[in-house]
């Protein structure tokens, strides 16, 4: 029953018709829809619907809905699985709303609302909805542009 939580999250975000899922932002290498698991469908390098694809559509550094391309502004967003919106996962250190813009609301380490910030909710190792916690189980989600 995970499905039911994320589409009454999606669905309080925006609409449903333009954003994809693209798995749980986290360090956990066990949970199926984790990023940081090389083997699932969310953390392979092969997957297309991965962020650690190098060639895909998310993790190319040349797509323009890519986490790691440095110039893009319409990297995935972020969502809190309490709905709070924690920026894009994006590697443009000038875009406003990027993690990589360190004086930005969602990049900053000081900022209760950055997955960078080694103290708060979403960024400790600690945290149960924190990116960061290795055994995490509720990391922040990750969506399309």
């Amino acid at each position: 029953m995970k499905t039911l939580p994320i589409l009454l999250l999606l669905t309080l975000v925006g609409s449903l018709h333009a954003q994809e899922y693209l798995g749980e932002l986290s360090a956990n290498p066990y949970a199926p829809d984790s990023t940081g698991n090389p083997y699932g469908q969310y953390g392979s390098p092969y997957s297309p619907n991965s962020v650690n694809n190098p060639y895909g559509q998310y993790g190319s550094p040349y797509s323009a809905s890519s986490a790691k391309n440095p110039y893009t502004t319409e990297a995935p967003r972020i969502i809190a699985q309490d709905g709070t919106y924690l920026g894009r996962l994006s590697a443009n250190p000038y875009a406003p709303d990027s993690t990589a813009n360190r004086y930005g609301p969602y990049g900053s380490p000081y900022s209760p609302t950055s997955i960078n910030n080694p103290y708060g909710q979403y960024g400790s190792p600690y945290s149960p909805s924190s990116a960061r916690n290795p055994y995490a189980s509720r990391g922040p989600v990750i969506v399309s542009p």
